[in-house]
């Protein structure tokens, strides 16, 4: 890199990444230039590996949305912030004129444009981004600790949404990234929570993180369920697997009058047995992305070391090996966060 010039990486298509020297990006009036340190892959971005997303992102995107950064140079117009500080992007840009925006649900705006897939995003050194997106950091969170934040955030949406209360029992269904941090923000508060996932290495991890699991191809997990809830059932059920097991599943182990809170994206219309919901007066949940508070919340999770960043950050590479570790993340059975190390920063 040069005084001109960064480095960012561009999604060309066909499973392929071209990492590239392009000018260095100026923030305009109400946006903030942030230098990134870590980025992290996420289910989107591998979607969009696997050419998913092409129609949607085309070939001269740069991706990614999980990171964390410094504040590099601030636009005309923005207070609050100076160069050097710590933050995170939420990476929702709202039109502020739509019937979401305008009942308050900026979250899930008509014309949402997310950033990293509708613009450009975080796998670049430097990144613009309007200010309106930015959250602090305490400054002496880890910023490979802070490249969390945002899919802490999903969970803590997800949780908030569940109306999840101190001694209920929950069941995450699907041990994934997404899954194992909906199952610690629900432990933090106050669920008992186990963990429903078929990947032998994924349920290692959840172990060491300290719940119960179950295999459901090994185990009945409604059965499970009932012995460890008295015959009740769970009074949360997340749905994170985006599979026809977990439908399946998710009303299976459900008590009367449960809350089960759709977190995965089903890719076909899943079979779901709605007698269950008649029967046993059940609710169904959808939950999209987070809200500012779903961000305070996560960045106060993460400081205080509820989420065991360790354990859940299994691999990081070089900006420059993106293609790699695009390359390994899909065919790994053992990794569960990966991040990309864009900067080297303090």
């Amino acid at each position: 890199m040069t005084a001109e010039t960064i480095t960012a990486a561009y999604y060309r298509g066909n499973k392929s990444f071209s990492v590239e020297q392009i000018a260095v990006p100026t923030p305009g009036p109400g946006e903030v230039a942030v230098r990134i340190a870590y980025c992290g892959i996420c289910g989107t971005d591998m979607h969009v590996y696997h050419g998913n997303m092409d129609a949607r992102i085309g070939f001269e995107r740069v991706i990614g949305h999980e990171m964390s950064g410094l504040v590099d140079s601030i636009g005309e117009g923005v207070t609050g912030f100076s160069e050097g500080q710590k933050v995170v992007v939420r990476p929702l840009d709202h039109c502020g004129d739509c019937p979401a925006c305008d009942a308050g649900h900026q979250h899930i705006c008509h014309k949402l444009k997310f950033l990293g897939l509708d613009t450009d995003g975080a796998m670049q050194e430097i990144w613009v981004v309007p200010a309106h997106t930015l959250h602090h950091l305490p400054a002496d969170m880890p910023l490979d600790l802070a490249a969390l934040v945002e899919p802490v955030a999903v969970a803590c949406h997800d949780v908030r949404m569940s109306g999840l209360k101190p001694g209920e029992d929950a069941v995450v269904i699907g041990g994934g990234p997404i899954g194992v941090l909906v199952a610690l923000v629900a432990r933090e508060a106050g669920g008992n929570v186990i963990i429903s996932e078929v990947n032998p290495n994924r349920l290692e991890i959840a172990r060491k993180l300290g719940f119960e699991t179950v295999n459901p191809l090994e185990q009945d997990l409604a059965a499970t369920v009932n012995e460890r809830t008295g015959s009740k059932g769970a009074d949360v059920v997340y749905e994170v697997s985006g599979s026809q097991p977990g439908a399946d599943a998710m009303t299976a182990v459900a008590a009367t009058r449960a809350r089960i809170v759709m977190v995965a994206i089903h890719a076909t219309k899943p079979t779901v047995d709605m007698f269950q919901f008649f029967w046993r007066e059940l609710q169904l949940i959808g939950v999209r992305v987070y809200e500012p508070e779903d961000y305070d919340r996560a960045i106060e999770l993460v400081a205080a070391g509820a989420i065991d960043g360790d354990t859940v950050i299994t691999d990081v590479s070089p900006l420059e090996d993106i293609q790699k570790a695009f390359e390994s993340l899909d065919s790994s059975p053992t990794a569960l966060k990966s991040l990309i190390k864009v900067g080297d920063l303090a």
